[in-house]
């Protein structure tokens, strides 16, 4: 069984970075854009020195909140990390 969209509740960031005044439509834009910045600067570090392995999850940890094939993608990375927080 699928989860309805309209009825969860916003992260609770949406509200201290003002994304809750934002229309839908705006609000994925925006989401889309920095989730997929942080995750390019990820991909970026794998080649170049720096912590890929933290910042590529975190942005997909961010377009999980709007885009629900991130969350399908991060429910995946949990199930393969032993011991990983199980929400």
């Amino acid at each position: 069984m699928q989860e309805d969209e309209d009825d969860a509740k916003p992260p609770r960031f949406y509200h201290a970075l003002r994304l809750d005044i934002l229309s839908p439509g705006m609000r994925r834009f925006v989401i889309g854009l920095i989730g997929g910045t942080v995750v390019f600067l990820g991909v970026v570090m794998i080649v170049l020195p720096g912590p890929a392995i933290i910042v590529i999850p975190l942005g997909l940890a961010i377009l999980g909140t709007e885009f629900a094939w991130a969350r399908r993608l991060v429910k995946k990375a949990r199930g393969l990390i032993p011991g990983a927080k199980k929400r």
